[in-house]
């Protein structure tokens, strides 16, 4: 089994900033996949159900960002799973408006969702980093990220979204490099891809 979790803040005020890019992707995962509803358990919303073969749970924290390892760290548990089942999917700040890439491990770089669930489980979990790019002055990140993306920018999130979603089964397969490579021509053939989407955006 998988544990998936997507990475945001609770509540209407933060639906649409940009650090609850996490949220929006696991969101269209559950629509795309048929999974649902979603239920109050864990700290959090949790709904299961397959992906390309696999049992997977969805888990959206609703414990605020830093918090975050609180509600995944006690799903872990109770599904008695190693940190080679956790998918975290979160806001990347170090990659380009419309730029997907996994990785397993490394450092939180500021972000404090991944902080806290590496002080609550550990660090090898794998990570689909969803690019929002970065304001340009570290003291401009807090009011960026939790900023809404601009309606202009609201193509690419969404093409994002449905691309991570389309490519979730290779995901869940343990085909990082064919769901990178799946996403990234789902992005180009929908008109954005890293620079152009930072263009478009």
């Amino acid at each position: 089994m998988l544990l998936i979790a997507g990475l945001g803040n609770p509540g209407a005020e933060h639906a649409r900033n940009r650090h609850n890019i996490g949220f929006m992707a696991l969101r269209r995962i559950a629509d795309e996949h048929r999974i649902g509803p979603f239920r109050s358990r864990f700290q959090g919303l949790i709904a299961e159900g397959p992906i390309g073969g696999e049992r997977v749970a969805l888990l959206l924290p609703q414990t605020y960002m830093n918090e975050s390892g609180r509600s995944v760290g006690e799903a872990m548990r109770f599904y008695k799973l190693g940190l080679e089942s956790i998918i975290v999917v979160h806001d990347e700040l170090d990659l380009a408006p419309g730029k997907v890439r996994v990785k397993v491990g490394g450092g939180a770089a500021g972000h404090n969702g991944l902080r806290s669930i590496t002080a609550h489980v550990g660090n090898d979990y794998k990570r689909v980093r969803l690019g929002i790019g970065h304001p340009g002055d570290k003291d401009l990140v807090y009011p960026y990220v939790l900023g809404n993306f601009a309606k202009s920018e609201m193509g690419w999130v969404e093409a994002v979204c449905d691309a991570v979603a389309g490519a979730a089964d290779l995901l869940t397969q343990g085909q990082d490099a064919s769901f990178q490579n799946k996403v990234h021509l789902a992005l180009e053939a929908a008109g954005f891809a890293g620079k152009d989407a930072k263009e478009e955006g």
